[in-house]
């Protein structure tokens, strides 16, 4: 018998959402360093592999964005340098470096929760991601609690103009 309360691991809806919050927990743990509150998991088997948050500032590094974190730890644990059988969820939609890269990881599908209009590259600004000139286009999902993530990103900036 099948309860509300039950899902099937099979059902996407379910997987998305449980996937998400815990990139929304990652984005957490960057605002409260004082990061930019972005997060992301990288899943294979419906398994994190990969977890990252930003770090730009901890690290004084532009490309310690928390995609490009999970990515490492993502193929560091597969011993891979290719991802096509995984699912990244990100909170902010990528910019074109992350993008870039996990286009080059050949990573199999991403799901994000909001755009970025000012700097997105998988669908907002640019589309790097599904670019079909490039030797690999990803599946891309939007919109999965993305409210939840614009509350946090807007919660951040605001408290950072001292507003």
């Amino acid at each position: 018998m099948n309860t509300p309360a039950s899902f099937s691991l099979s059902d996407p809806e379910m997987l998305h959402h449980r996937f998400m919050k815990q990139a929304l927990n990652e984005a957490e743990k960057a605002a409260e360093a004082g990061e930019v509150p972005v997060g992301a998991v990288i899943v294979y088997n419906n398994r994190i592999i990969g977890r990252g948050h930003n770090q730009v500032e901890l690290l004084t590094d532009p490309t310690a964005h928390a995609e490009m974190i999970a990515l490492s730890a993502a193929l560091e644990y597969l011993g891979e340098k290719y991802l096509p059988d995984c699912t990244l969820y990100v909170t902010l939609e990528p910019c074109p470096m992350c993008a870039g890269a996990l286009v080059w990881a050949k990573l199999g599908k991403m799901v994000f929760a909001a755009l970025d209009d000012k700097a997105g590259a998988c669908g907002s600004i640019f589309n790097i991601a599904a670019h079909r000139t490039l030797n690999h286009q990803i599946e891309i999902i939007h919109g999965i609690m993305e409210k939840e993530s614009e509350h946090l990103l807007s919660s951040f900036f605001r408290d950072l103009r001292g507003g």
